[in-house]
């Protein structure tokens, strides 16, 4: 025992306890949750007329006399069980908008609906990718910049190279722009619906304030993090009747109406950063470049599928900082905590732009501290109008439901549930990644078998 590894030993104690099949149980009923929250208490199910008790659950009957539940984090490199069950919940929230399902008409696939992404400006010139063996930022004649440093670059960049997104001049990049643009991100996008509504009102030929009474617009949205580390923004719009995905919108309201009333959107919306004598006024803006798709409602049709742009949506908001140029999976709590980041200096130099910014009194309402972490962007990574779609609430509940875990019709339950830590112990990880493995391993296998099985029809 003693030439084991701690890992090891800690395995072996676990599994010669004898309360062990039941904690395994736990384990299994995470999915393997890589970082498991810890709970005592217990839930007490009666009769709401004769008050008689119909279940009684406490956690002083199990392993440790605590319960295990998932960490639920969306991120892969953090959990890569929980996170697999977020992408399936953001995949379904987002399809049922596009064609149907979880409480929305199937005739939704009807409606006028786009796949619009509204990207960052420039904040100064970075390092590109090549595509077709072109070079990054060729130049006929060479020139330098104030700071002396290369206004081009004649390389050919692999899309892994580690310069790519890297300013040209670091002295010469716009961090604070990029910081503030980061930071009303989300008030940009508030102000582009608006005006979204507003232009499509007007091209009705109907009062602006009337526009709720003849259409209403819906939207779910990505962030993403580009190489840059800028957000763009995807989003799914569609435009209903006035009471949402179940009616349809009036005969004015096209596809094509939709899209130029987008595109218009994005170039006028402008938001003022507050003025700081620091760093000066800053008149903050979507980038120039705006892509606006239809989507297919038929197979006839031109046009993304629903599917493929349910699954990019899905596919991204699993991500982890590390993977994405987004900064950091956690927040900072001091200075010296950005020189630890796992990041590129780039990033890192946003961070610490957000801390300087931090500290001046009229940027304190943006908590650029707060979220140093994430460059300054204080918004969700996904977000929907209330009407577009489920809720990730309801799609937890129906999962519930079908596992057997909803409440008794005609039954009161009375809980009392206290938090007493989480993760695991060195062995209890290894066991947790086996079982997570092994439940992998058998979705891709009935995954395989039902496709044989559809191959064979």
């Amino acid at each position: 025992m003693r030439q084991l590894s701690e890992i090891d030993r800690d395995a072996i104690r676990l599994a010669q306890d004898p309360q062990f099949p039941r904690w395994l149980e736990q384990i299994t009923a995470t999915g393997g949750c890589a970082h498991p929250v810890h709970l005592a208490g217990s839930t007490t199910t009666r009769d709401a007329t004769t008050g008689e008790i119909l279940h009684h659950y406490d956690t002083r009957n199990e392993p440790g006399e605590r319960l295990l539940v998932r960490c639920r984090n969306r991120r892969a490199t953090v959990c890569a069980p929980c996170s697999r069950l977020h992408a399936g919940d953001t995949f379904h929230l987002v399809r049922a908008g596009l064609i149907g399902g979880k409480n929305v008409p199937d005739d939704v696939r009807e409606h006028p609906r786009l796949f619009v992404t509204l990207t960052a400006p420039s904040f100064g010139p970075v390092h590109r990718a090549s595509t077709a063996g072109e070079r990054c930022r060729p130049r006929r004649h060479a020139a330098h910049c104030p700071h002396e440093r290369p206004t081009g670059c004649s390389s050919a960049h692999d899309p892994a190279d580690s310069l790519v997104g890297q300013p040209l001049c670091t002295d010469c990049y716009d961090y604070v722009a990029h910081v503030l643009w980061h930071a009303h991100a989300g008030q940009l996008w508030d102000r582009f619906t608006r005006a979204v509504r507003r232009r499509l009102a007007v091209a009705a030929g109907l009062p602006q304030s009337h526009f709720p009474d003849h259409a209403r617009l819906s939207f779910a949205k990505v962030a993403e993090y580009q190489k840059r580390a800028a957000v763009h923004v995807h989003a799914v719009v569609r435009l209903d009747g006035p009471a949402g995905p179940a009616e349809p919108p009036p005969a004015w309201g096209t596809a094509d109406r939709l899209a130029s009333a987008v595109q218009a959107a994005a170039r006028s919306v402008v938001v003022q950063a507050p003025y700081s004598r620091a760093v000066g006024e800053h008149a903050l803006r979507w980038g120039q470049e705006t892509d606006v798709r239809p989507l297919r409602a038929r197979a006839e049709d031109h046009g993304l599928t629903d599917d493929a742009v349910a699954a990019y949506v899905a596919k991204y908001v699993t991500k982890g900082a590390s993977e994405t140029a987004a900064g950091a999976d956690r927040r900072l709590s001091a200075w010296d905590d950005i020189d630890a980041v796992p990041a590129s200096p780039h990033v890192r130099a946003l961070m610490r732009t957000c801390w300087r910014l931090g500290s001046l009194a009229e940027f304190k309402p943006l908590r650029l501290r707060s979220w140093a972490h994430t460059l300054g962007f204080r918004g969700h990574i996904l977000t929907k109008s209330q009407a577009y779609s489920a809720t990730y609430a309801a799609l937890r509940g129906k999962r519930a439901s079908h596992e057997g875990h909803d409440d008794l019709p005609g039954a009161l339950t009375d809980a009392s549930w206290r938090y007493v830590g989480s993760g695991h112990t060195p062995g209890a990880a290894l066991i947790a990644a086996g079982v997570a493995e092994d439940l992998a391993r058998s979705r891709a296998l009935h995954a395989e078998a039902r496709q044989m099985g559809e191959w064979c029809t």
